[in-house]
């Protein structure tokens, strides 16, 4: 079987025929491995501004229009900036569309960017909810940003977030739960530690883990999230998702837990699949518990996985050519060296 019918994600050959037709256009020429197999990583632009609060665009009015009330001072991003953990920025995208009637997207932040505790959410014109682009919409897309734990090194081209693009109103095919793993490794996860340095977002590999995580080995399987402290585990089940499937882990309701998890919420075809080269990787878990103190138990249910059909089999697969979460297991994200 090569095809579904009907609504579904848009692969990555559907993308490069968007970008070759000027759908997705930018002033700059993509870099190649920007489309991933079902979803576009998203550039910085060269243009951000500090913020004095997050918005939104109602209905007849642009971000420019409503950046105006907001905005505090611009930043120039050709040499790169710091951006300040507590602090909100709007930046603008290299990437505007021009989608086709029946054609919409979701956004949302890449692994990388969630991993390191930074809270994105895309902006269109005229649409009253983050990361929600509406069907057929032409015009500019601009991402807030705003760092929760680290500050944070970003300039132009610099992706923190990406684009999935659908065609029609896609099916939900299945739901899994996810439950946490808080036994299966010596280091069951780690904490961010409080007034560490500066991440750069485009450096791989190039910060000692040391400096910004603290490692935790629960007792009896539990674990206890202090309020405001960011955590990364790892799920207990291992996770595979179908080559003619998406899926989108979803923050958990609060009838299960007082917590957020996983920030970065996009699974390509074929993560953790024996087709591409592996069998059954981790989901990592952003874990932010709210108000009050929770304990978190081995096992239980943490987040859920949605799936939905592809329109067709993507002509490259999750990992193929490497990649730095395949096959992982408890995993920080690529900026930092492996923990030993």
């Amino acid at each position: 079987m090569s095809e579904t019918s009907g609504a579904g994600i848009l692969p990555c050959q559907s993308l490069e025929a968007l970008i070759a037709s000027e759908a997705i256009a930018a002033d700059r020429p993509f870099d190649p491995d920007q489309v991933q197999p079902a979803s576009l990583d998203l550039r910085l632009g060269v243009r951000a501004w500090r913020v004095r609060a997050s918005f939104l665009p109602r209905p007849g009015r642009t971000v420019a229009d409503r950046l105006a009330d907001v905005m505090m001072h611009e930043i120039d991003l050709s040499a790169g900036a710091v951006l300040e953990r507590g602090c909100v920025y709007i930046a603008e995208l290299q990437e505007r569309l021009a989608l086709p009637k029946g054609v919409s997207a979701r956004a949302n932040p890449k692994s990388s960017t969630g991993r390191v505790d930074v809270f994105v959410r895309l902006l269109t014109d005229h649409q009253p909810a983050f990361d929600d682009v509406a069907d057929g919409y032409r015009g500019p897309a601009f991402v807030e940003i705003a760092p929760q734990t680290f500050p944070v090194l970003v300039r132009a081209g610099t992706r923190l977030n990406q684009l999935r693009l659908k065609r029609g109103d896609p099916p939900r095919l299945a739901t899994l739960s996810v439950g946490v793993d808080l036994e299966s490794e010596a280091v069951a996860g780690f904490r961010a530690r409080r007034h560490a340095g500066v991440v750069d977002m485009d450096r791989v590999g190039g910060h000692d883990p040391r400096d910004f995580w603290e490692p935790l080995t629960p007792r009896r399987g539990e674990l206890l999230l202090d309020p405001g402290e960011f955590y990364i585990l790892a799920s207990r089940e291992a996770v595979e998702i179908p080559v003619l499937q998406a899926a989108e882990m979803t923050p958990i309701d609060p009838s299960v837990g007082e917590f957020r998890v996983h920030y970065a919420g996009f699974f390509d075809p074929g993560f953790g699949a024996a087709e591409a080269g592996a069998t059954g990787s981790r989901g990592v878990l952003e874990v932010r518990s709210h108000e009050t103190p929770f304990l978190l138990e081995h096992g239980q249910t943490v987040a859920r996985l949605v799936f939905e059909p592809l329109t067709e089999r993507p002509s490259r697969l999750y990992g193929e050519g490497g990649s730095h979460y395949q096959r992982q297991g408890l995993k920080l994200s690529k900026h930092f060296r492996p923990w030993s």
